[in-house]
């Protein structure tokens, strides 16, 4: 599988920040796999996929992709971004809570924080999506969803920065899926199905 981050020609400031991704220290629980990257979005773009693992099974799942453009992206405000794409199952009850779209960026700017990943131009949006079973799929009951879109500029001058920010979104990965920050400050959300998680 080739990615385009394995291919020549590359700035030498897009090489070494996507080693500072592939080198960067994240929660035990993320498990990476690098991805094929857009090629559409950015002249040069890498891309990773994060896995939540916790109690032998997966509980949560995203990916983080890196886009550079040397010419520079006025809606960027700089010449990288970040995008990402963090998806795990909550209550379902949950899902109608009118402060959980509210909570959930909370958790994008809040891991950001903690890992003093600096940023400018934030975009993004929070999804609950709730499924109910009827007829012979009533019997799954009823599941939910958590989706976090976002993106934001990385500020860094050097690859040891720009791994802060992969360290923040692995821990974002795990709020998500439920599992308690490392950080203070940082709220987390009962995971559909697992017991002995306080609810809100």
């Amino acid at each position: 599988m080739a990615a385009r981050s394995e291919l020549d020609g590359q700035p030498s400031e897009f090489i070494d920040a996507v080693a500072a991704l592939r080198d960067a220290e994240l929660r035990p629980e993320v498990v990476c796999e690098e991805l094929p990257a857009p090629r559409r979005i950015a002249p040069y773009s890498y891309a990773q996929s994060g896995d939540v693992h916790a109690g032998g099974e997966e509980i949560g799942t995203g990916r983080l992709v890196l886009l550079h453009d040397p010419g520079g992206n006025d809606a960027w405000q700089g010449t990288f971004r970040l995008v990402t794409f963090t998806r795990a199952d909550v209550d379902a009850e949950m899902a109608a809570d009118p402060v959980l779209p509210e909570v959930g960026w909370s958790w994008l700017v809040e891991s950001l924080y903690s890992r003093s990943a600096a940023y400018v131009a934030p975009s993004g949006s929070v999804t609950t999506v709730r499924t109910e079973g009827f007829g012979g799929m009533e019997e799954d009951g009823s599941r939910a969803q958590l989706e976090i879109r976002a993106s934001w500029t990385p500020l860094f001058g050097s690859g040891e920065d720009l791994a802060r920010h992969a360290s923040a979104w692995s821990e974002l990965l795990c709020n998500v899926a439920g599992l308690p920050p490392l950080a203070p400050g940082v709220l987390t959300l009962p995971r559909r199905g697992r017991e002995g998680r306080p609810r809100r």
